[in-house]
């Protein structure tokens, strides 16, 4: 048996658990919901593993709490007025109607134009958002991509662009494949740097292990405050979360 995958109950609270090949248990609360998941090694029974959990329950209910009180987006009708974040930042969405081609700018740091047509409908306007947003992704990652890749002595993998719900990053080792959440182009620079050489490092470390830890400790010290800033900014209206 390679990997065990089950759940259980503590203070109301439901614990997804995944045993599988590691030397250490790794328990975490994420995003957007608190949710509660345990990594434990094959050798820990789970009534070893239930007493892990209740051991930190005040940690655990804690975490959820910040959650709990994140802001949160309303559902996006893509109407002049809306708040819309590009690279951390912050920019009022203006709807410009004409008849040329649609597309997006920025203006002052302030606010994001969307030039659309007066048929364009809500959720095309979506589309030509996030087409925007792949774009810009795509120019910000791909020298981080080549940078990290020879810093860690690996061949740069192949990678893209994806809209995930449950992840922001992930990197395949057999396949060699890297993809980036699209909802990253929101985030600040050193969020994605962070996820990007979290995702690398999977080339050399495959598990959070603590040799993972390591590597990443000295690939970049300020890891830890980098991933809490990307945890912590509004969530999108559609619910997703974070792995990590």
């Amino acid at each position: 048996m390679n990997t065990e995958t089950y759940s259980f109950a503590v203070s109301g609270m439901s614990i997804e658990v995944v045993r599988k090949r590691i030397k250490n248990l790794h328990l975490g609360v994420y995003p957007p919901n608190g949710k509660v998941r345990v990594a434990a090694p094959l050798a820990l029974t789970k009534d070893a593993i239930r007493l892990a959990v209740v051991e930190r329950i005040v940690w655990i209910k804690r975490q959820k709490a910040k959650f709990e009180a994140q802001a949160r987006q309303t559902e996006r009708e893509m109407v002049t007025g809306e708040t819309h974040y590009f690279q951390g930042r912050r920019y009022r969405l203006r709807v410009i109607e004409h008849t040329g081609r649609c597309t997006v700018m920025l203006q002052n740091k302030t606010t994001l134009h969307l030039f659309v047509r007066r048929t364009t409908s809500q959720a095309r306007r979506q589309e030509i958002l996030n087409d925007w947003y792949r774009r810009q992704l795509k120019d910000a990652a791909t020298p981080l991509v080549a940078q990290w890749s020879a810093m860690l002595c690996v061949k740069k993998p192949e990678w893209g662009i994806r809209k995930m719900k449950t992840k922001w990053g992930s990197c395949n080792a057999q396949s060699r494949c890297l993809l980036l959440n699209l909802e990253l182009a929101k985030k600040p620079f050193e969020c994605l740097e962070y996820v990007i050489v979290h995702e690398l490092a999977h080339l050399i470390e495959r598990s959070h292990s603590d040799r993972f830890v390591a590597l990443m400790d000295r690939l970049l010290p300020d890891w830890r405050s980098r991933r809490d800033i990307l945890n912590s900014g509004p969530l999108a209206h559609e619910e997703w979360s974070c792995r990590w």
